[in-house]
């Protein structure tokens, strides 16, 4: 266990340790009890952040050449997938060298351009770097001048793989071993960031050039049953719309089309690039804007100001266009696509063609920036 903490919004969070640290801490534990026939309770070591983690020894059987052990994963306060589940290492005795591979439940890399081979078992770099410093160490100590293979396992990886991105990922059959700090932080953002970029890199690899990206599963809906796309043509960016703008940009990506719901594109028209609800708001200010530059009455834009939700104040111009025979909802939202465009243009940098799509559950189709039809090209032949 960790006993590592951070404060996020005014609350002491638990940090944990990631899947990297649990293969690091079995391959340790099982490299030791196999050299030296002692049986371990608990291993200890320090991860790349520096923090000394002292975890449980689970799950051990010894044979002559073999020993398997577990870690159990503890995300501390954070939402993970893998919490709980067990990391196996069967370590086993070779001729020599320090060999390390995925068994039972560890991804395979099927795609180019990953952080590891095509072939490979999704054991990232820093992890495998862990693994082997700890099973130096122990060979180290016990005098030991043979080999050492560690195969990682994590029976249970096959079904959790399907609530990650490894398949979209192109990475088959189980979860990846990952971490670069050794150290889960709670709420951390790192991660998707980390994955964000992930895909970003592996189709610049292949040589794709135009992006199409979504924040979340309103986008997804809305490309199959309205734009008639394959989702699997884009990348979730999550609340990270100007983090994946740089990240393009970096990768030397050509045209970027954002395609969103009203509630999330709604904040860009303020400059505001991650669209949290924690980090910043304004959806009716930005709205209640818009609409005053179209001469929408001022009691309507009232209105506009109390409404909850982007629906609802869409609505509500609808229904007074309705009412008057006017197009202030039309003038509203070209406004906003106005400005939509101008802060994403600010944000993309010379040499990146970018675009939006907006989109209501309920309105459909509300908008696009000038480039954006163009943009849609790439995808709709």
């Amino acid at each position: 266990m960790t006993d590592t903490y951070v404060y996020k919004n005014q609350k002491k969070l638990r940090c944990g340790y990631t899947t990297g640290s649990c293969a690091a801490g079995a391959a340790k534990a099982g490299t030791r009890m196999l050299l030296t026939g002692e049986v371990l309770s608990e291993v200890q070591f320090p991860t790349p952040k520096g923090t000394r983690l002292r975890l449980r020894v689970e799950k051990i059987e010894r044979m002559e050449e073999t020993v398997t052990c577990a870690i159990q994963k503890d995300s501390g306060d954070d939402a993970d997938v893998t919490n709980g589940i067990l990391i196996y290492a069967d370590v086993s005795r070779i001729a020599r060298g320090i060999i390390i591979d995925g068994g039972e439940g560890i991804g395979r890399v099927t795609q180019s351009g990953l952080n590891q081979p095509v072939g490979n078992a999704a054991i990232n770099d820093v992890p495998r770097k862990m693994i082997e410093q700890s099973v130096q160490e122990e060979m180290d100590l016990c005098g030991y001048e043979g080999g050492i293979q560690v195969i990682i396992s994590a029976p249970e990886g096959i079904k959790i793989a399907e609530k990650t991105f490894n398949p979209r990922l192109g990475i088959q059959g189980g979860i990846s071993i990952l971490g670069t700090s050794g150290i889960v932080e709670p709420m951390s953002e790192q991660a998707l960031l980390d994955t964000i970029r992930m895909e970003i890199k592996q189709k610049a690899y292949h040589g794709k050039k135009d992006l199409l990206v979504i924040p979340g599963n309103y986008g997804e809906t809305f490309l199959k049953k309205e734009l008639k796309i394959e989702v699997s043509q884009a990348i979730k960016c999550s609340n990270f719309i100007g983090d994946t703008i740089d990240m393009a940009y970096e990768y030397q990506i050509q045209s970027f089309l954002l395609v969103g719901h009203i509630g999330k594109l709604v904040k860009p028209g303020a400059g505001i690039m991650n669209t949290h609800s924690k980090m910043a708001d304004g959806r009716m200010e930005v709205l209640a804007s818009c609409a005053i530059q179209a001469d929408v009455r001022s009691e309507t834009v009232k209105k506009i100001l109390n409404c909850i939700t982007t629906e609802e104040a869409i609505t509500l111009l609808q229904e007074e266009d309705n009412r008057n025979a006017t197009k202030l909802l039309e003038d509203t939202l070209q406004i906003l696509m106005q400005r939509i465009h101008y802060y994403l243009q600010n944000r993309a940098y010379e040499g990146l063609r970018i675009g939006a799509i907006l989109f209501s559950n309920q309105h459909g189709l509300l908008g696009m920036t000038e480039d954006a039809e163009k943009l849609l090209v790439p995808y709709t032949k």
